[in-house]
């Protein structure tokens, strides 16, 4: 086989496997928009009925405009919150040196083997009845204000950067902080793109811990209002598939947006630039 048809193939298998991966969006997209989404393949077509009644069955059902504030409170306040303690640990554990930093790092990794499901009920218990929490946005952020991936990553980025770099930085009376914002920051841009959206996807879909922490309707985050909507709402609409594949593409089109806008900063960083020779 020649060079040429083995890239043809290769354009192919890869086209092949693109098509299968979007086909779920494609699905979803067009079945919230049609009168009546069915397993029929010519309802994949766009040509069938469009409207826009499963968008307003689930805005007449649930406070969806509250719903995204309420997620957007809970995202934005992790993300500063994993970004900010992220990144100076991450620095200190890869730049500092220190006593016990290899332990720390250590029970670090171990705290990620740790699922966050088996600490829910003695955070609730603690955030609720110790701190009186309950039915606040502090309540529901606080308990993934520390993201140990986060630290993980940016201690991974940067321990790559060139030595070199931070003595000349020393050399010159920049204190740790300073080095840290005006010379490694702007190194590890792609490690800031890769948190900001590893952490916006589970903030922005989890459900389980705001559900838990606060009962009241005007305060649950989108995915919460949606998950009770599509589990005991949808089903009284007068079209449930189409109300449930709305229900999906509001939540989904956020992220789907993030990462569109983010997608062309993961390229890497030549962190060589700044040594001389």
């Amino acid at each position: 086989m020649s060079d040429r048809a083995k890239r043809i193939l290769l354009y192919v298998l890869l086209a092949v496997g693109a098509l299968i991966f979007i086909f779920p969006f494609y699905f979803m997209v067009i079945g919230a928009f049609q009168t009546n989404p069915t397993n029929d393949p010519s309802s994949l077509l766009p040509t069938s009925g469009w409207t826009v009644q499963n968008f307003s069955d689930i805005n007449a059902r649930v406070p969806l405009f509250q719903a995204l504030f309420n997620s957007g409170v809970f995202t934005v306040g992790v993300l500063l919150g994993t970004l900010t303690f992220g990144l100076l640990a991450g620095y200190a554990s890869a730049r500092l040196r220190f006593r016990g930093r290899s332990l720390i790092f250590v029970l670090m990794l171990l705290v990620q083997m740790i699922p966050f499901q088996l600490l829910m009920v003695p955070l609730y218990v603690l955030l609720t009845r110790t701190y009186g929490l309950g039915d606040t946005y502090l309540g529901i952020i606080l308990p993934f204000l520390i993201n140990t991936t986060a630290v993980f990553i940016f201690r991974q980025f940067f321990l790559g950067l060139p030595e070199s770099i931070f003595e000349s930085a020393r050399l010159d009376g920049a204190s740790e902080l300073r080095t840290l914002w005006s010379i490694a920051l702007p190194l590890v841009r792609p490690a800031v793109v890769t948190v900001i959206l590893v952490t916006f996807i589970g903030p922005w879909n989890e459900f389980l811990w705001p559900f838990l922490i606060t009962k009241e309707a005007s305060m649950q985050p989108l995915a919460v209002a949606l998950a009770n909507y599509i589990s005991n709402v949808s089903q009284t609409a007068s079209n449930p598939n189409g109300a449930i594949l709305a229900g999906a593409c509001v939540l989904a089109f956020p992220v789907v947006l993030l990462f569109t806008a983010f997608q062309k900063y993961f390229t890497s960083t030549d962190v060589g630039s700044g040594v001389k020779g």
